[in-house]
């Protein structure tokens, strides 16, 4: 007997059923939502709830996905799509302390190992992973105006940290079972993706929530403090966009891996001088040592374009606004 709830799935006539691993985390409570508009039965699996508030997920399992057992039973109904999102992960401060690579790795490999051997077993042809833009050659960003971040760039590989060497094994893992298993896999590589509902306070934030909250908390002549000189570059993505890139590549007929980034690379001085002029403030930065991965990092989109259609084109200052509303929103309920 599974002891997950399927009710309602025969009553009402859905467009498609769809599991999303890792529902309860950022991205995925978002990617629930969208797909619940759009009129999917949504199935979501987490070892957590959703941080801020109840999953929309018509039926939402706290488990822990590194149980074979566990996800084999997830697929106790038809699953016309599965989306693979979850892992053990978090910002610079989690990836690249080296502290936690032994959990990085384990967590991560046994979760993408049990969620695609289940796809194979019950033979869901079309999935979704999420990799990352960690997996790309430390040696090829060492140059903060320059980063090169095209697809073909990935090998030879030297990825900077042991989350990216684990998301390029997952990715051969996933193109090894669509070539011997005829499945329809579907990867792309997220670059820095932020937003509204992601984690902002207690170690695993990523800089644009962090910066939001430093300079939320600060006073109007404070200080603030930032890892490194903030000469490094990045880009960084709202989850919007994000979503969208998602459903548009798992329902076109190519594969991947593609780049899921913005364009609009800033430096971390640059980020923070937005998140002032948002919020109206301007606090002194102190630059202090701190783990910071490599040096810039920016996405090529020239093959999301050509393949798809569309690459993502929202500024990075309209989503750092919504960002930072909602961050000083979840402040001010802390402090009532």
């Amino acid at each position: 007997m599974f002891p997950f709830d399927a009710r309602g799935l025969d009553s009402v006539k859905y467009t498609k059923t769809a599991l999303v691993c890792g529902a309860g985390g950022f991205i995925g409570t978002h990617l629930v939502r969208r797909l619940k508009s759009e009129g999917y039965w949504v199935r979501g699996i987490d070892l957590k709830q959703p941080e801020f508030g109840a999953s929309e997920a018509n039926d939402f399992i706290q488990a822990d996905l590194r149980n074979p057992h566990i996800v084999e039973n997830a697929f106790n109904v038809h699953l016309d799509e599965v989306y693979q999102l979850a892992a053990d992960m978090g910002g610079a401060g989690f990836i690249f302390t080296g502290d936690n690579d032994a959990h990085i790795m384990h967590n991560s490999a046994l979760i993408n190992l049990n969620v695609l051997e289940a796809c194979h077993q019950n033979d869901t042809k079309r999935i979704f992973y999420s990799s990352s833009a960690c997996i790309y050659p430390e040696h090829n960003q060492l140059d903060p105006d320059n980063p090169l971040c095209s697809e073909d760039s990935a090998y030879p590989a030297n990825p900077d940290s042991e989350y990216g060497w684990e998301k390029l094994f997952s990715e051969r893992l996933y193109l090894s079972y669509a070539r011997n298993y005829n499945m329809n896999v579907r990867i792309a590589r997220f670059h820095n993706i932020f937003g509204e509902s992601g984690t902002w306070q207690g170690g695993r934030e990523k800089a644009p929530a962090a910066l939001c909250r430093k300079i939320a908390l600060a006073d109007a002549d404070g200080t603030i403090e930032i890892w490194g000189d903030g000469m490094q570059t990045r880009s960084f993505l709202h989850v919007n966009e994000c979503i969208e890139g998602i459903l548009r590549l798992t329902r076109s007929d190519w594969t991947g891996p593609v780049n899921i980034g913005s364009e609009e690379m800033v430096t971390i001085n640059g980020l923070a001088a937005i998140i002032m002029q948002i919020a109206n403030k301007k606090v002194r930065i102190k630059h202090i040592p701190g783990p910071l991965g490599v040096r810039g990092r920016n996405s090529d989109n020239r093959l999301i374009q050509k393949r798809l259609g569309w690459s993502p084109s929202r500024p990075l200052k309209e989503g750092i606004r919504a960002t930072y509303d909602w961050i000083t929103s979840r402040i001010m309920e802390q402090a009532s």
